[in-house]
């Protein structure tokens, strides 16, 4: 009786035993093989194999399916991929293993392309740098006709070489012609040619006006004449499919730098009273003489200011300079006194204006 009990216990455990061990495939990459594993899942199968998912691995079914006997188990590993799309650059994680594979899941149409690397080539676990430049349309206006071809160039200028179209001399485009062409995109060919214009030009100078306490309020001075400068300036023309553009300053030399022009500007107060000539109608007498024009020089340019005064006359009431450019009060001031000292007689026509 224990014999028999014995021989059923280890019949029933085989059994058991045999019932837990399931046979599987298992393709990794492409590469399939059979196994037998008391895994309950794929994600414990995977790990008896050294197989962690990544977060751009693709695993078929879930890692949480239970397992079964005969399952079938796809683990595929994500590749990077530095793709240069028609100029544009992408990272983007396949599980492809080929060039050709990658580009056709990820709908990059490769019909006339240009591609760095061949469609067959192997992707690497490490992944790969890969340029694909798709087939496009490009419209080119060059010498007053239109051309289009089909390119898959990669800059402005070897789509021009394609459409049979040179640049010469200073010729350009309206795209850069090292940028990248894209799909409708219409070029201009700008035909241009250029020269050089050397001119001689004045450099306007500077006037600085400073206080002076010893000259009356309204009175100028000219203490140093400016002067002005000369510079060699060169001009670049240009003339771009027939129509002449603005000339481009280029080059500046200066020959001569243009010297400050100082005037001494008067602060010093002056009397607005002169007894003995305040009773008098002064602006009668300037509108008689002058029109009442405190600038205003007669024709012999001997004479000027309000009351026609000559320069001599004026030093000698201590006035500077010329009478007509003193300010008004001052040059009525000065008249003040010269009529004190000499009455009407220095305006003998005009002078009867004074009585009011």
């Amino acid at each position: 009786m224990p014999q028999a009990l014995v021989v059923a216990f280890l019949a029933g455990g085989t059994s058991a035993f045999v019932a837990c061990d399931k046979e599987v495939r298992l393709t990794v990459d492409g590469r399939s093989r059979t196994l037998h594993t008391f895994a309950d899942d794929v994600g414990e199968l995977l790990a008896e194999e050294g197989l962690e998912p990544g977060a751009h691995d693709r695993v078929g079914p879930a890692p949480g399916r239970p397992l079964a006997d005969g399952d079938e188990i796809g683990f595929h590993h994500g590749r990077p991929l530095d793709l240069t799309l028609d100029g544009t650059r992408h990272r983007v994680w396949t599980t492809a293993r080929t060039v050709q594979d990658a580009l056709r899941r990820m709908g990059v149409r490769t019909r006339g392309a240009a591609l760095s690397l061949a469609p067959s080539a192997d992707i690497p676990r490490t992944g790969l740098k890969l340029e694909v430049r798709t087939q496009r349309t490009v419209t080119f206006l060059a010498d007053g006709h239109e051309r289009t071809v089909r390119t898959n160039a990669g800059s402005v200028i070897e789509a021009l070489t394609e459409a049979g179209i040179e640049l010469d001399g200073l010729d350009t485009t309206s795209a850069p012609i090292d940028s990248f062409p894209h799909d409708g995109q219409t070029v201009t060919v700008m035909r241009i040619t250029g020269s050089e214009r050397v001119r001689e030009e004045r450099m306007p100078f500077k006037t600085v006006r400073r206080a002076d306490p010893g000259l009356p309020q309204g009175t100028e001075v000219l203490e140093r004449a400016g002067r002005a400068g000369l510079r060699r300036v060169t001009y670049r023309l240009r003339t771009v499919n027939g129509v002449r553009e603005k000339p481009r300053r280029i080059d500046v030399e200066v020959l001569r730098r243009p010297r400050k022009e100082i005037v001494r500007v008067g602060t010093l107060p002056l009397p607005q009273s002169v007894p003995g000539a305040d009773h008098l109608d002064w602006a009668a007498l300037a509108r008689c003489e002058s029109g009442a024009r405190p600038a205003a020089v007669d024709a012999s340019g001997y004479h000027g200011g309000l009351y026609q005064l000559d320069a001599a006359t004026w030093h000698q009431l201590g006035g500077s300079g010329r009478p007509q450019d003193a300010a008004a009060p001052e040059q009525t001031y000065r008249a003040k006194k010269l009529y004190v000292s000499k009455g009407a007689s220095p305006w003998p026509y005009c002078g009867r204006k004074l009585s009011r």
